[in-house]
């Protein structure tokens, strides 16, 4: 019988989560996430669990090994999300993976893009080999304060190329923006919770 359930939440608005979601979550006795994920659900305070980092989760799930657990997913948890590390970690057998629209996948359909052929990638920990990225027509990557819009911008100018960036930021929440770009014209600034798509429209 499964012990941890990672239940896909979708970009974060309620009416985008599959389902079912909230049965699922009423059932679990330990339900762990973000501040922002928590209070998404009805849940009891006393079943709420806040964590910031892998080593207290960790320590937190196996602390409650025979306890039925949630753990709430940002986006799709095995799209660069938490339901990796989990499946690393665990026994696969004691899992239960829920899927969840990406904030890619949103993001594609809000500007009316197919996703077809397209790359995904992610820039969190980790620096892009740009020289690869750029060799596909379409790329989506989630981004974070390091690699974003404007180094992606930064990386295709130094290549003598051109595309068109499309940002997505809070994606799905009322404060949602989308913005489309071309190398040459992506602002200077800080951008909040986004995503890029990448795209060679030429």
């Amino acid at each position: 019988m499964e012990m941890i359930t990672v239940v896909g939440i979708g970009p974060g608005k309620k009416s985008l989560m599959l389902s079912g979601t909230q049965e699922i979550v009423d059932k679990a006795e330990i339900v762990i996430g973000s501040e922002r994920q928590l209070n998404i659900f009805s849940v009891a305070p006393a079943k709420k669990v806040i964590f910031t980092r892998l080593a207290v989760l960790k320590k937190i799930i196996c602390e409650n090994f025979e306890k039925p657990i949630v753990l709430l997913a940002s986006g799709d948890p095995l799209l660069y999300g938490i339901g990796n590390w989990v499946l690393a970690n665990f026994d696969p057998k004691m899992v239960t993976i829920i899927p969840g629209i990406s904030s890619i996948q949103y993001l594609f359909h809000q500007v009316g893009l197919s996703m077809n052929d397209c790359y995904l990638t992610s820039s969190h920990g980790r620096v892009p080999d740009f020289d690869f990225l750029l060799l596909h027509k379409t790329i989506g990557m989630v981004t974070d304060e390091e690699i974003g819009p404007v180094e992606i911008a930064r990386e295709v100018k130094q290549r003598h190329q051109h595309r068109t960036i499309y940002v997505g930021e809070m994606l799905s929440y009322p404060e949602e923006r989308i913005s489309r770009f071309t190398e040459d014209s992506v602002e200077n600034r800080k951008y909040k919770m986004n995503v890029v798509i990448i795209t060679n429209e030429g």
